[in-house]
């Protein structure tokens, strides 16, 4: 395993349109209580606001992982290569609430303070949250995606991170 050398925003190559929307991403935190969780994630994005670098993360409130972004003040994303994808499929398909997949899966868990990564990743942004926002109904503009995403009434909550640290082997 590579030592992770830390990058500028600037300097980043990542493309964020795959590496999050195919080939995914583990968004991992650490309650108070020293307990961490991970989910994978397919939705989100990177870009600015309120003049800083963020990421965009959503997660749904049946999902075991956002009890533990809710009691923390940052999180991980992590991005891992090609090689890992039934790791990120039983990630995103397995709650951590029946048993713990970090473990099961052989996932190395660093920390950066408080929050939580995994060594084996290629790319780790270190983020500090700024914002969270429950979706609502009457907020979309568009409603197909309301109709054919979220047919259980079962919103994303919005969250927007700071990245304070860009991670890359």
């Amino acid at each position: 395993m590579s030592e992770f050398r830390q990058i500028i925003p600037e300097d980043f190559k990542g493309n964020p349109f795959s590496m999050i929307g195919s080939d995914c991403m583990l968004v991992c935190a650490q309650k108070k209580d020293g307990s961490i969780n991970a989910m994978t994630a397919a939705w989100g994005g990177l870009g600015v606001m309120w003049g800083k670098n963020v990421a965009f993360v959503v997660i749904r409130p049946q999902r075991f992982t956002k009890e533990f972004v809710d009691g923390s003040e940052g999180l991980s994303l992590t991005f891992f290569g090609k090689d890992y994808k039934k790791m990120m499929s039983y990630m995103g398909s397995v709650s951590g609430r029946d048993e713990d997949k970090i473990k099961k899966m052989g996932l190395s868990v660093t920390k950066d303070g408080d929050i939580p990564y995994f060594g084996e990743a290629q790319t780790v942004l270190i983020c500090r949250k700024l914002y969270a926002q429950d979706m609502k109904a009457d907020c979309f503009i568009d409603k197909q995606p309301d109709h054919m995403w979220y047919p259980a009434k079962d919103y994303h909550t919005l969250y927007i991170a700071e990245i304070e640290k860009i991670l890359v082997k």
